[in-house]
Parts: structure tokens; sequence; C-alpha cells
């Protein structure tokens, strides 16, 4: 049937994404765009970077008349060179749709401090702009770089390659300093070469579809608005594990570990949805708004509501110091003081070399009152939202046991993506972030006051831990992690289910 083609066409995805961008306002833009993959011969650009993009353009989202996609790094290569190089990671699509990716590649040799370069750069962009004709123009920057390079890089952009006649954006990635100090000084330093509305700090994670659906979850549905507070939640874990160690990258790990790896970022975002009040609207402002009112409203995290682990044999890498604290493991536990959360620990999670890999949120309930089945053993109810892998959503329940005794158990009301949407593409983080930026759209990218309160929360802990005054206890490989963190989990309130696990159901 033709309607059922339609629907499934790059086209009528596209019309639903405007579709979307008219319900939240924002402006759906044409023109010739140029895109700027700033450390093109990198780990990340060839990982992440041009396979989300060419995933948009397999998808109809770029089209190959109003895009220009350029590479720029210190390596000296050629426009084939490059393509060679990123060829391997673009899967997923024809042969036809690679080669005319491809073909869309150019490729520009400079340092990331010299004029040179960039006016090179901008001769290019402009040829590009010039042969294309379009009325409007449109410039975006990605910088997949390390953070010490971005001032100088933002200053080269800033002189030598802004659009004069359309809008300029530019994409950092993490990590945004090193504690509250470094952040503010990175932040000035690009706040005086661009606006905030040129700005988007990508956080890979705000990007996922389970992290996006949070804000759907909790104020589409009837369900959780009177549940979603202090007078039924007992506590709240957002948890991110790694089944492997830091694989060689231990000396770069060691100058920041999990803390600033991990939780002060990614497990924070998705914190700050579970736990801010409902925006007064979908605009990209007040989500963010609410985002920055409840980190503004965590109290001073307590010594003793935090574990710190480094795994047995983490300093074994000769890149790693013999000494080093730095922790491959945290547990730490938040207090939000408001109305609404007063009293929940939000135990936030995170380590490498674990015995699983997963990420997750597990909301559990207060005990029943007045518990006439005596289930109470069998655990509390929970509802979980798996981040990673197996993308799902359950609820942990007490029912009754099938059979003739009265005898309960626990089970669940399962959502699990791979059964329900079987035939649906789950998109990667990057991919949608890098069309949100090229859609002005800034909902799922870190605003600097939410990034100064971010670290404002846990610059005194990173400092105390430098200093020596929190001490990273070991740990085995493959295990939970430190015994000491379970029992944390435990005193703050958590009850553990002993004897059942949840299993992604199958199509077998």
């Amino acid at each position: 049937m033709s309607g059922g083609s339609d629907e499934s066409s790059p086209s009528s995805r596209r019309s639903s994404f405007n579709s979307l961008s008219r319900d939240l306002e924002l402006p759906s833009e044409q023109g010739c765009l140029s895109v700027v993959v700033l450390g093109a011969s990198g780990d990340l650009a060839k990982k992440k970077t041009f396979p989300a993009l060419f995933h948009l353009f397999a998808q109809g989202f770029l089209q190959s008349g109003e895009v220009h996609i350029f590479g720029y790094a210190r390596s000296n290569l050629s426009d084939d060179g490059l393509r060679e190089r990123i060829r391997g990671y673009l899967k997923g699509a024809s042969e036809e749709h690679l080669s005319e990716f491809l073909q869309l590649i150019k490729y520009v040799s400079g340092s990331y401090d010299s004029k040179e370069g960039f006016e090179k750069l901008n001769k290019k962009i402009s040829e590009y702009e010039m042969s294309n004709k379009s009325e409007s123009t449109r410039r975006l920057f990605y910088l997949a770089l390390p953070p010490s390079v971005y001032p100088s890089v933002c200053k080269m952009i800033r002189t030598y390659c802004m659009n004069p006649s359309g809008w300029t954006r530019v994409i950092v990635e993490k990590p945004f300093g090193k504690d509250l100090d470094s952040a503010e000084e990175l932040s000035a330093q690009l706040g005086d070469l661009f606006e905030e509305n040129q700005l988007y700090r990508i956080d890979h994670y705000l990007g996922k579809e389970l992290v996006q659906n949070l804000l759907v979850l909790r104020f589409a549905n009837r369900l959780f608005l009177p549940l979603w507070n202090r007078d039924n939640i007992d506590n709240i874990q957002i948890v991110f594990r790694e089944d492997f160690g830091t694989d060689g990258r231990g000396g770069y790990f060691d100058q920041y570990g999990i803390i600033r790896d991990i939780i002060q970022n990614h497990l924070l975002q998705v914190f700050c949805l579970v736990a801010m009040e409902k925006p007064v609207s979908l605009k990209p402002e007040h989500i963010r708004d609410e985002k920055v009112k409840v980190l503004q409203s965590v109290n001073p995290i307590k010594h003793d509501e935090v574990v710190l682990g480094q795994y047995e044999g983490y300093k074994d890498d000769p890149t790693v110091p013999d000494d080093s604290n730095t922790p491959t493991f945290a547990s730490v536990v938040l207090r939000v003081h408001n109305e609404r959360w007063e009293g929940v620990p939000f135990i936030l999670k995170a380590g490498k070399a674990l015995s699983s890999r997963k990420a997750e949120v597990r909301v559990q309930f207060k005990d029943v009152p007045g518990d006439i089945f005596r289930c109470k053993r069998q655990g509390r109810n929970e509802f979980v939202i798996r981040l990673q892998p197996s993308e799902a959503m359950y609820m942990k329940l007490t029912v009754k046991k099938p059979g003739l005794e009265m005898a309960t158990e626990q089970s669940e009301l399962d959502l699990s993506y791979g059964m329900r949407y079987q035939n649906v593409k789950i998109p990667e983080a990057y991919e949608r972030l890098i069309l949100d930026t090229i859609r002005g759209d800034q909902q799922h990218f870190v605003r600097r006051d939410e990034l100064k309160a971010a670290w404002q929360i846990f610059t005194p802990l990173l400092h105390d831990i430098d200093a020596g005054r929190l001490k990273a206890v070991p740990y085995h490989p493959g295990s939970r992690g430190p015994k000491e963190a379970d029992e944390l989990s435990e005193r703050v309130g958590y009850m553990q289910t002993h004897g059942y696990i949840w299993i992604p159901p199958t199509l077998a």
C-alpha cells in the first residue's frame, strides 16, 4: 500500500519531525549547510561524529544538495585519505548511499592555532556556499577535540570562519573543566567569543532514547503524577556499570576519575530529569530553567555518604602513578532540599571493571502499610528504566503465584523496546543531538549556569579526594564493586530484592 511506504520514507519522517518542531515553536530552517568536524582524524570523529552524520544523511535529514562536510585536523591527509579512514565505521545503509555521502566530505589540514589553516578552511567553505547559490547559509563546527584547545580553536573560528550571512553554531564535547574554577574559566573564554545560543555543550546521555523518554513518562502519564514524591518513593538509584577497565587509557583516566568522567555529567543530567519540577512548556529554556533549580536545591555532599573504590590491577598500567588515589568506582548520595524530595536519597553510582555492563534508573517505592500478605521480605515495588543495553522500562510488582495456594511472588510489567519496537531503529545519541543543533534546539544541551551549578555540587568533594582526605578502597575486577557501597545503599534505605532477576524477553 502506498500509505505504508509513505510512513517509512525519509520525507515523511522529516515531516513528522517538523511537526514536532512547530509544536515546540522552533524554526524550520533551510539553506546550504556546512558541517566542519575539527579533529577529523581522531577516534571520536571516526567512531561517533561521522557515523552520526552518515545516518542522518541515509535517513534523509541531510540532503546532498544542501550539505557539505569539512574535516579539519593536523594530519597530512587528502580528501580520499579521510574518506578511507572513516569508511569502515559507516554502516547500516547501501553502498550507493555510502559513496554519495563520502563525496560530500572534503579535508583541510592545518594547526589549531594558526590563521593560515583557518583562512584556508574558510575559503573552502565560502567556495561551497557560493557554488550552492542558496539564499541563506549555515555553519556548524563540531569540536571533536580535547578541551585544552577549545579556546584557541574557538578564537580562530571567531576571527576567520564566522558566517557572514547566516548562523554559526559550535558543539563542544565534555569534559567542561575539572572543577568549578576551571569550568568557569573555560565558560568565560568561550563566552567572550560566542553568544550562549551559539554554544552547544554536548552530553551524549541527553540524546539517549530512554533518557529523552523521562519527561514524557513523568509529565504525560497521570499514573506517575501523584506517586513521584517523598510520600511514596523511598530512594532512587542512578547506576552506570562497565565490565571493563581503563583498557590502555589509564594515564588519561587518572587525570579525571569516575566522578568527573561519568557522575558529574552523565548521571547528574539523568538526575535532573528525574528530580526536576514540571516545566512551563517544552521550550528549551523552560526545561533548562527547571534543571538549574533542582541542581541549586542539592545539599552539600557528606563524606559519610560517599564510597570510593579502585579496582585491583588499575595501577599495573605503566601510565598510572603508583600512588594513585583516583577512583574507578564511586557511590555518592545526593539529597534535595525541597518540598518534593526532602528525605529521599538519590544514590548515584558508577564504576569500571564490574560484573556487568548497564545503565539504569531504579525508583524504589516505600513499603505497603498494613501488609496483610506478609510479603515485605520479597521486595518493594520498583520502577526501573534501563538506559542500556537492552532498553526497557519495567515495574516490579508483587503478584499471586499461580496455583491453589495463596502465595505471592515478584514479577514485572515489562516494556522492552526490542520486543515492542522490533522494526524501529532507535537513533544513536549523537545523531539526535547533531540534528537538534542544526534545528537550533538547545533543550538537550548544557547551559552555562547549569554547568556551574553541577560543578558547585561536586567540586568540594573532588578537591577532598585530590587532597587525599577520602581514600579509594580496593575491589576485585568482575565484582559488584566495594562491599561498602552496598552497605551505604542499605544504610540510606535501599532494600535489595533477593531471588529476583529481570531477564530481557526474546522472540525465541
